[in-house]
């Protein structure tokens, strides 16, 4: 069973991400992990933490010689940042170190934030650790795990990108193709990662009214994963869906408070002929095949061959420099919202995170139909489902 965990806060020494189920024998290309998280740290609008920090993975477990061993992998992703905190938040007390009032407290919830109802749920008299886990940093580790998911769903040919479609009030007015989103993300440089020119610069003008006055902008990215079989999910189980696997992992993104599978928004608004995608069949192909995806490549729940698409909406970042109204927790009188440094905008790298969950969602959901305990055993059983489906 392919599952996964992260932990870590942002300024503490390391992130740790462990994982297990992936089958024995996948070549893992470190050069391209490594500009994953590379991916997740570009972008216009991010903040000054991304010139701290180089990203790259320490792998100290379940992985030999490029290739997995069918154990768990463990990863370990420093922060340089650290050196910066040992006294403030260290594991242990010692000697010399930051009295608990004078460790960079933090008094004054954000709105929109954590802040306020973590520090009533775990009863702190201040929100420091909070923020430190829910901070965006945590993503690190998970663009890892998505990296080794992505690795495993190579073998398969199926392959996962993303592409920002909307900032602020801006948006992409057209379809992007697959083709499209997998050149700009072979970029060595990313302003928005937007496959119109014309619309990038519209949005960086959002970004640049958020620079000026303060504040910081949301958006929405869209994640395509091609080559996917049909039959990844079932119908029959509230919690076995496809699509609702994938709402779940990419709402728990930090900041991302709603997704959308295929054309979903606008069929909302649409009556059903208009919706539903046609079905064909080509008799020389022996191929089944639709109309139009508006349904992001998914019906019931299950997987039916087409590109899967899913968006993200993603709000504003919390942590503003002109700071909203909020109330100190010692005295309970207003005061001005805490500030430190932040994002301005964080579009393009929410994309690369949200194709890690998708990553990971699909791998799982791929292993589940096929097993395996070795790539061999896998590849076998995916084969003979193909030519299952191409017989039926």
């Amino acid at each position: 069973m392919f599952r996964y965990e992260t932990a870590g806060e942002s300024h503490g020494e390391c992130l740790v991400a462990t994982l297990t189920g992936l089958p024995a024998g996948i070549p893992i290309n470190f050069d391209r992990v490594n500009r994953e998280l590379w991916r997740r740290q570009q972008g216009f609008g991010r903040g000054g933490r991304m010139k701290i920090e180089t990203d790259k993975v320490h792998v100290v477990a379940g992985i030999r010689h490029s290739h997995t061993i069918g154990a768990p992998i463990a990863i370990l992703i420093e922060n340089k940042d650290w050196k910066n905190w040992t006294e403030v938040l260290p594991v242990e007390d010692f000697e010399g170190s930051a009295a608990p009032r004078k460790a960079k407290e933090v008094k004054r919830p954000r709105p929109g934030h954590v802040d306020l109802p973590g520090a009533i749920k775990y009863n702190f008299e201040e929100v420091r650790y909070l923020l430190e886990r829910a901070s965006a940093r945590e993503t690190t580790s998970r663009v890892a795990v998505g990296a080794m998911a992505k690795e495993f769903l190579y073998c398969f040919d199926i392959e996962i990108w993303s592409h920002v479609v909307g900032v602020g009030t801006e948006k992409l007015n057209r379809d992007a193709t697959f083709e499209e989103i997998k050149a700009i993300n072979q970029r060595d440089e990313v302003l928005l990662n937007c496959v119109d020119p014309e619309a990038e610069v519209r949005m960086k003008a959002v970004v640049d009214e958020a620079y000026r006055t303060g504040d910081t902008v949301g958006g929405v990215f869209e994640v395509v994963a091609h080559g996917c079989p049909p039959g990844l999910g079932s119908h029959i189980t509230f919690d076995s869906r496809l699509d609702g696997k994938l709402a779940q992992a990419i709402v728990s993104m930090q900041a991302v408070k709603g997704v959308e599978i295929g054309s979903a928004a606008d069929g909302a608004a649409a009556f059903g002929s208009k919706v539903q995608d046609t079905i064909h069949y080509d008799k020389t192909t022996r191929d089944f095949h639709r109309g139009a995806n508006r349904a992001g490549g998914i019906e019931g729940g299950i997987s039916n061959g087409q590109d899967i698409i899913v968006r993200g909406l993603l709000k504003p970042i919390s942590t503003l420099r002109r700071p909203l109204e909020s109330v100190d927790l010692d005295t309970r009188d207003p005061a001005l919202a805490a500030y430190e440094r932040s994002d301005i905008a964080v579009v393009p790298a929410a994309g690369v995170i949200g194709e890690s969950m998708v990553a990971i969602v699909l791998a799982q959901a791929f292993l589940e139909k096929f097993g395996g305990d070795s790539l061999l055993e896998t590849n076998r059983n995916y084969r003979g489902y193909l030519e299952q489906v191409k017989n039926y």
